[in-house]
């Protein structure tokens, strides 16, 4: 009798099928600043369809035409756009869609083990987390059904991970795996009391989710976010994988800045961290932005929340000095990508950036 099979998120750079994004039409996210924002939109789409497929969320047929106008007027309309209508809250589908993943052979993650993933050619699952728009806004049912409406697009099967009978929340914008069986967190998102998605879940209870439903019985903890961040403290803007056994870290040199400490103490536990292996991580430094201020408020500027694409990068810029430092280690890390900036200036009011805003399918 063979041994069932186990769920494996794979890691970001492994081929995709398509990117799923959601056009955006909340100018409460944006407020006084949404303008520009669906000609951001234009520059993601027209690079990502140049190189896979975009399933594109709209809020409904009269969403739909004017969608098509700005992409055409902007060159950026293609076959390998495909629009679907269905009502959002936001725009953020990192957190909200659901997280597709693979069948893999089991004794993938053993410590000891070197070989090669073994993983089934068939249409994807889709791990369906419940959504709650992190535990601090009241508008977020639209968004807590594109998970399912994802999955049947995608003809994934669905999983629903609970713990007993309780549906967990999670986000993608919380966790970045190797694909190898290890995946990064934070304490302050998912322990602490502040936003809490899941009252009296602690620390083993989500290392046996994301072993379970992500592949991933190895968990590296960091401490907290960066200043400005609502999700109160995803990993995405702090720490990424970008090769099994390679993590891009942000760090901030200004001892007086809010975000020095933090950073520190993140890139200390990244440097006694090891792999499901029992190696040591290598290390990528990359220095913040200066602060960004609008409105009294500091945004929660990234390099670290770029998107990892079939051949492309994209890379959240700022109108900064150290955007060439960014882009240029970018583009050491992945050779065999373009790697495109993204001015996101106005886009992070909105507070998120590349990574945010987009769900990656894997390829079969």
């Amino acid at each position: 009798m063979s041994e069932p099979n186990t769920l494996l998120m794979p890691a970001e750079w492994e081929p995709h099928a398509a990117t799923w994004l959601a056009w955006p039409h909340n100018r409460a996210d944006w407020p006084g600043r949404f303008e520009p924002i669906p000609w951001v939109f234009t520059e993601i789409i027209r690079n990502l369809a140049r190189h896979e497929r975009v399933e594109l969320m709209v809020q409904n047929a009269a969403a739909e035409k004017q969608a098509r106008k700005i992409l055409e007027r902007a060159d950026a309309l293609s076959s390998q756009v495909r629009f679907h209508r269905w009502s959002t809250n936001r725009i953020w589908l990192r957190d909200s869609g659901c997280i597709f993943v693979r069948q893999a052979r089991p004794g993938f993650a053993r410590p000891d083990s070197r070989e090669r993933l073994s993983l089934h050619k068939r249409s994807p699952t889709a791990v369906n987390f419940r959504f709650n728009a992190w535990a601090k806004y009241s508008n977020w049912r639209d968004d807590d059904k594109l998970g399912a409406n994802m999955a049947r697009v995608a003809r994934a099967k669905e999983v629903q991970p609970t713990i007993g009978r309780r549906l967990i929340v999670l986000e993608g914008g919380s966790i970045d795996v190797n694909g190898r069986g290890t995946i990064l967190t934070t304490e302050e998102c998912l322990l602490s009391k502040a936003q809490e998605r899941n009252p009296g879940l602690g620390r083993a209870d989500y290392e046996k989710l994301f072993a379970e439903y992500l592949g991933a019985p190895h968990t590296v903890w960091l401490g907290r976010g960066i200043v400005g961040d609502d999700t109160h403290g995803h990993v995405d803007d702090l720490a990424r994988f970008v090769s099994p056994n390679t993590v891009l870290a942000v760090v901030e040199p200004n001892r007086k800045d809010a975000n020095h400490a933090p950073l520190r103490d993140n890139l200390k536990r990244l440097r006694a961290a090891r792999d499901q292996n029992g190696k040591s991580l290598d290390l990528v430094e990359v220095p913040m932005p200066r602060p960004i201020i609008f409105e009294g408020r500091r945004l929660p500027a990234s390099y670290a929340n770029f998107y990892i694409a079939n051949s492309v990068v994209l890379a959240p810029v700022f109108n900064d000095p150290n955007d060439r430092i960014a882009l240029n280690t970018l583009a050491e890390l992945f050779p065999s990508r373009e790697v495109v900036p993204i001015y996101s200036g106005d886009f992070i009011w909105g507070l998120g950036a590349m990574h945010c805003m987009t769900q990656q399918q894997p390829a079969a």
